[in-house]
């Protein structure tokens, strides 16, 4: 696709998919309509950044939809001076938005050729507030914890307790649960309030699960 093309089908998915699902931060928006979605995606598949739907990268991993990702940055309510961070970076595009709404963004990604090609793209940006880590998406990073807002790159069966117990006071976690055998999940608001953490559903949503999240317990409150 031409920039021209790009910009138009750019737009055309801020107006469609993104400003008629209840998404009214005009941070997010204006992130959305600036970042160039394509670039995060392989030449062959490019075609399809635009498109209502997640987006393969490559090896099982996916671009979440941006309808989905809008929606669960919104519910997130990033602050100026939060730190943020990422279960899963893939190709980076979600961390991209995240990082345009976050102080800083540490992101976890254990995948050697998705970090390179994620700080490649993002350098290529100008988008120098992200620290991708190698580390495993079940544990989190707890080493730099507490962090004002989690956010998961991809589906997960049931936020993961030992994760959601990095929220700092105050803190708000977001992700799309999707329960063993079922075909559509929910986007989820995990809270930490003192010594109470609380979940709630915010949004249907339906997403592609990230790896090794296949077979998770259940979240205990």
């Amino acid at each position: 696709m031409s920039d021209n093309h790009t910009d138009i089908a750019r737009r055309n998915m801020v107006d469609s998919q993104i400003l008629p699902n209840k998404v009214t931060d005009e941070r997010i928006i204006d992130a959305m309509s600036d970042l160039p979605r394509e670039k995060f995606l392989p030449n062959a598949r490019r075609a399809l950044a635009y498109a209502d739907e997640s987006v393969l990268i490559e090896d099982g991993r996916y671009m979440m939809q941006p309808m989905v990702l809008a929606r669960l940055l919104e519910t997130a309510d990033l602050q100026p001076g939060n730190v943020a961070l990422a279960i899963g970076c893939a190709s980076g595009y979600g961390v991209a938005v995240l990082a345009k709404l976050a102080d800083t963004v540490v992101a976890i990604e254990p995948d050697p050729g998705m970090r390179a090609k994620a700080e490649r793209t993002l350098g290529e940006l100008g988008i120098d507030n992200v620290a991708i880590v190698d580390g495993d998406l079940h544990e989190g990073h707890p080493t730099q914890a507490p962090f004002d807002v989690i956010y998961f790159d991809g589906a997960v069966p049931v936020v993961p307790d030992n994760i959601a117990r990095q929220l700092g006071d105050g803190g708000r976690l977001v992700a799309v649960e999707m329960p063993a055998g079922r075909t559509v999940g929910s986007g989820v608001l995990v809270s930490h309030f003192g010594e109470a953490i609380s979940k709630r559903d915010v949004f249907d949503a339906s997403e592609h699960m990230l790896p090794g999240f296949e077979v998770e317990a259940a979240f205990s409150f």
